[in-house]
C-alpha cells in the first residue's frame, strides 16, 4: 500500500510486489539489488534492512507491518516490564557441567555423588546422551550435566558446556590432559564459564597430581595452590575422597559470582535432550533458565510447540512447577524439539501454534532465497559435470533411527564425515524413536538399509523387513556402527582383483605330436605350473600369448602340478608356436576386498 512518500508493506517482501509498489519494472529493482551485490529473482524474497534501503534511495518511506502486531504490542510492554530488574532476581542453583576425556570417570563421579548408578547402563562404557541432574548438597541445590565422552559427540559437549555456569574438567591423576581433554577445557573456556579442575583416580597405581599441574601450568590454566587462580580437587570419584570438599567449592564459585536470575519471568531454557518415548510419546529434558515452568503452560521451540501435560525430575518423580536451573523432563510436546534449542513460554496454545507457524513461513522463506555462492555454484560446465559423475558413482543409502535428538547428530555427523572417492553415503532419512514397519517400507522403495542407534524394534518389524529384502542393523555403540557402515560400503564395491604370480618355466625343447599340436617341453624355475591356471609366453620382453594350461604331463603321465626343479610337458590352450628359450609363467586373480 502507498500513502504518498509512504510504502505500506507485510512479510515476505517480494521482488515482483515491492517494485509494483515503488513505481518501478521488476527488473529495473533486480538491477539495484545486483548493484548492492544481491542476486535475486522476481518471485523471490528480500530481507526487510535491504528493502528500507531501496526505499530510502526511492525517496520513499518504508513501513512494515508484521502478522499479529498490533495484538503483540501490549503483551510485550507487559513482557518487558522490568523482567531483568535487580530487585526482581533471585538466587539460582548454579549448572555444573562435567567434562573430560574418555574413561576419566565422569560418569562415576557423578554416580557418587548422586548415589546411584548412572554407569551401569551404559554401552560400551561410554555415556551417549545428556544426563541433566540435580541433587541438594547442605542447604543448597546444584544441576549437574554428564556429557559424552565419545569424540562423535563433540556437538553435544560444546551444547553442554554453553550453557554452565561451572564446568568441571575431570583428569585422571594417572593419565593426565588427552586429547579430548584439551578438547573439553577449549569448550568450557569458550562459554565463559567458571573452571574447576577435579583430578580423578587418586587411588589409581602411578597417579601423579604434580604431573597435571604441570600440564595446566602449561596450558596457562595454573592451579590455585601452584600460584594460579584455578580451584584443582584431587579426589577418587570411586571411593569418594574428596568430593564432599568439590560441592564446596562449586557452591564457593557460584557465591562468588552471585548466579540470579526472575523466577516470575516469562519461562525459557534450553533443550538439553529429546527423544521419542513409548507411550509418551516425544519428550525433551530441559533446563529452565528464567521464569518459572508450570503444568498447563504453553511453549514453542523452533517447528514444535507444548502444552506442558507433566513435568518429571531426575528421580522419576512428577513436579508443578520448575524454576530457574532446574532440569525436568517435559510431556505434551507436538513433535521432537531439536537438542539445543531455545523454548520460550507462550501466552496459550494458540499462541504457541502461531509462533511454530510464523517461524516455519520465515524458514521456507530464508530457503528459497539463494546465496550469492548457490547462484555461482548452480552454473557452469562444473557443475554440470559434477551432476553427472555424481548420479553415476555407486551410493549406500541408510534410514537412521536412534533414541534422542543428540544421538541422532553425532552419528549422522559422523557418518557424513566417511571418504571415499569410490562411493557416496546417503542419509535418506534420520528421526528418533523404534524402528517401525514405516521405516521398512521406505527402505524397500529407495534400496536403503535401516541402522537402528540404541532403539528398540516395533512389533512385526523383522518379519517385514525379511518379505521385503530389507537388512536392519542395531547396535548401541557409536564407533560399531560407523565401523558397519564403512563395512557395508565397501561390499557394494567391486572386490579389486590382483595377480599373483604362481610359477616361472623354460622352454628347453618343443616336441611335436600328432594332428599338428606341439608341446613345450619345459624346466620349471620358480614356483610351481598348475594346470588349468592362467599362464602367459613370453619371448623377450614380449607376450606372445595368455591363457589356460591345458595340458600338463610329467613324463607320459598327466600332472596336476609340477614344481620347481623338475621338467614337465606344458601346452597353452590355442597356442603352437613355442621356440626354445620362451619362458612361461603361470599366475591367479585373487579378488580382495576393496577400500572406500
Amino acid at each position: 500500500m502507498v500513502e504518498g512518500n509512504l510504502v505500506i508493506v507485510k512479510p515476505p517482501i517480494v521482488v515482483r510486489d515491492f517494485a509494483v509498489l515503488l513505481g518501478l519494472k521488476p527488473f529495473q529493482l533486480i538491477s539495484e539489488l545486483m548493484e548492492m551485490g544481491i542476486f535475486a529473482s522476481m518471485n523471490q524474497t528480500i530481507e526487510e534492512d535491504v528493502a528500507r534501503k531501496i526505499s530510502k534511495v526511492k525517496g520513499f518511506d518504508l513501513e512494515i507491518k508484521h502478522r499479529g502486531e498490533k495484538a503483540d504490542k501490549p503483551k510485550v510492554k507487559e513482557e518487558k516490564i522490568d523482567e531483568d530488574d535487580e530487585s526482581l532476581l533471585q538466587l539460582r542453583p548454579p549448572v555444573v557441567c562435567i567434562l573430560g576425556h574418555v574413561d576419566h570417570g565422569k560418569t562415576t563421579l557423578l554416580d557418587t555423588i548422586r548415589k546411584a548408578n548412572v554407569v551401569a547402563g551404559e554401552a560400551g562404557g561410554i555415556t551417549q546422551h545428556v544426563g541433566a541432574y540435580q541433587i541438594t548438597h547442605g542447604d543448597n541445590k546444584i544441576t549437574f550435566l554428564d556429557t559424552p565422552g565419545h569424540a562423535a559427540f563433540s556437538k553435544i559437549r560444546e551444547r553442554g558446556a554453553n550453557l554452565t555456569d561451572v564446568s568441571v574438567l575431570v583428569v585422571a591423576a594417572d593419565d593426565g590432559f588427552m586429547p579430548q581433554t584439551d578438547e573439553a577445557l577449549k569448550f568450557a573456556q569458550r562459554s565463559q564459564s567458571a573452571l574447576i579442575v577435579a583430578i580423578n583416580k587418586m587411588d589409581a597405581k602411578g597417579a601423579d597430581a604434580d604431573k597435571v599441574k604441570t600440564q595446566m601450568q602449561e596450558r596457562s590454566i595454573p592451579s590455585e595452590d601452584w600460584g594460579g587462580d584455578i580451584v584443582t580437587v584431587p579426589i577418587s570419584a570411586l571411593n569418594g575422597d574428596n568430593v564432599e570438599e568439590l560441592l564446596d567449592m562449586i557452591l564457593l564459585q557460584a557465591e562468588v559470582m552471585e548466579l540470579k536470575a526472575n523466577p516470575d519471568a516469562v519461562s525459557e531454557g534450553v533443550i538439553i535432550e529429546a527423544r521419542q518415548e513409548i507411550g509418551r510419546g516425544p519428550t525433551a529434558t530441559v533446563i529452565v533458565q528464567k521464569g518459572t515452568l508450570k503444568i498447563g503452560d504453553a511453549i514453542h521451540c523452533g517447528e514444535v510447540y507444548c502444552k506442558v501435560k507433566a513435568m518429571i525430575d531426575d528421580q522419576g518423580n512428577q513436579v508443578k512447577n520448575a524454576p530457574p536451573s532446574t532440569p525436568v523432563n517435559i510431556l505434551g510436546w507436538s513433535g521432537v524439539p531439536a537438542a539445543g534449542a531455545i523454548f520460550r513460554r507462550s501466552k496459550n496454545e494458540r499462541e504457541a501454534r502461531r509462533e511454530v507457524d510464523e517461524y516455519l513461513q520465515d524458514s521456507k522463506v530464508v530457503e528459497s532465497v539463494p546465496t550469492e555462492a548457490d547462484e555461482q555454484e548452480s552454473s557452469g560446465v562444473d557443475a554440470l559435470f559434477a551432476a553427472i559423475s555424481k548420479s553415476k558413482a555407486t551410493s549406500y543409502k541408510v534410514i537412521l533411527k536412534a533414541d534422542v535428538r543428540g544421538s541422532l547428530e553425532a552419528l549422522q555427523g559422523s557418518l557424513e564425515i566417511i571418504e571415499s572417492d569410490k562411493i557416496l553415503l546417503e542419509i535418506l532419512q534420520g528421526d528418533v524413536g523404534p524402528i517401525t514397519k514405516n521405516d521398512v517400507q521406505m527402505a524397500k522403495t529407495s534400496g536403503a538399509d535401516v541402522i537402528g542407534f540404541n532403539v528398540k524394534l516395533d512389533n512385526g518389524v523383522m518379519g517385514e523387513a525379511k518379505h521385503q529384502g530389507v537388512q536392519v542393523f542395531q547396535n548401541s555403540i557409536i564407533y560399531e556402527i560407523i565401523d558397519l557402515v564403512k563395512d557395508n560400503m565397501a561390499d557394494l564395491l567391486e572386490p579389486e582383483v590382483i595377480e599373483k604370480k604362481t610359477g616361472r618355466a623354460e622352454i628347453r625343447q618343443v616336441f611335436k605330436l600328432s594332428k599338428g599340436r606341439t608341446v613345450a617341453g619345459s624346466m620349471v624355475m620358480e614356483g610351481s605350473i598348475t594346470r588349468n591356471k592362467g599362464a602367459r609366453l613370453l619371448r623377450g620382453n614380449e607376450v606372445l600369448a595368455e591363457g589356460k594350461i591345458d595340458t600338463l604331463k610329467r613324463f607320459k603321465d598327466d600332472a596336476t602340478e609340477v614344481k620347481a626343479g623338475f621338467e614337465c610337458g606344458i601346452h597353452l590352450e590355442g597356442f603352437d608356436r613355442y621356440e626354445e628359450g620362451d619362458v612361461i609363467e603361470s599366475f591367479e586373480l585373487e579378488k580382495t576386498r576393496p577400500t572406500l
